[in-house]
């Protein structure tokens, strides 16, 4: 599936981003307080702009190796966050998403991410998801466990960022979990 690339949600859309989403994501990957949950440090225009040129580059290889999507809320097509499923291994992807701050609370997160294990399962033919998240950060570790995840573990300073290493939690679902949880 090459670009450009629309998934609809139940609430939010994922789409390819393009290079006029720079001021958009840089309210999400320009912000300490989003950040400090992901692991990169907060970036400013030009990598904002770097990150972005990398996604749509990425978006045009043919066999994606990633689906990098921008969360958009219809029918405003104004990014207030990610979704990405990065492929690796035998049918295994690495999930990850984030939303600005301000629209932190809306179920934007709980549908993309949502949305895109369904793409990662039904379209992709994924058998195993898995989720990487800092151990405090207690919203993101619900919103997986409602999703179905399964806790496999701690990786022990799994990513250095803003400065430290960091612990993250493992989860993961297999196919047949969420065709159950999904249905």
């Amino acid at each position: 599936m090459t670009a450009p690339l629309r998934i609809e949600g139940d609430v939010v859309a994922l789409r390819d981003f393009t290079l006029d989403d720079v001021d958009d994501a840089l309210k999400i990957v320009g912000d300490d307080r989003v950040t400090s949950w992901l692991s990169f440090d907060s970036r400013d225009r030009d990598g904002t702009r770097s990150m972005l040129e990398g996604a749509v580059s990425r978006a045009r290889q043919e066999p994606r190796s990633e689906y990098y999507l921008a969360i958009v809320v219809p029918p405003s097509d104004h990014v207030v966050g990610f979704c990405r499923i990065g492929l690796s291994g035998v049918r295994a992807g690495k999930l990850g998403y984030a939303t600005a701050a301000s629209e932190w609370g809306k179920g934007y997160a709980a549908d993309a991410a949502r949305t895109m294990i369904r793409f990662g399962f039904r379209a992709l033919g994924l058998h195993r998801i898995s989720a990487a998240i800092g151990p405090d950060n207690l919203a993101s570790i619900k919103l997986v466990e409602k999703l179905g995840f399964t806790r496999e573990g701690i990786l022990r300073d799994h990513v250095f960022t803003n400065g430290a290493w960091r612990d993250s939690v493992l989860f993961s679902v297999l196919e047949q979990e969420w065709v159950t949880a999904d249905s």
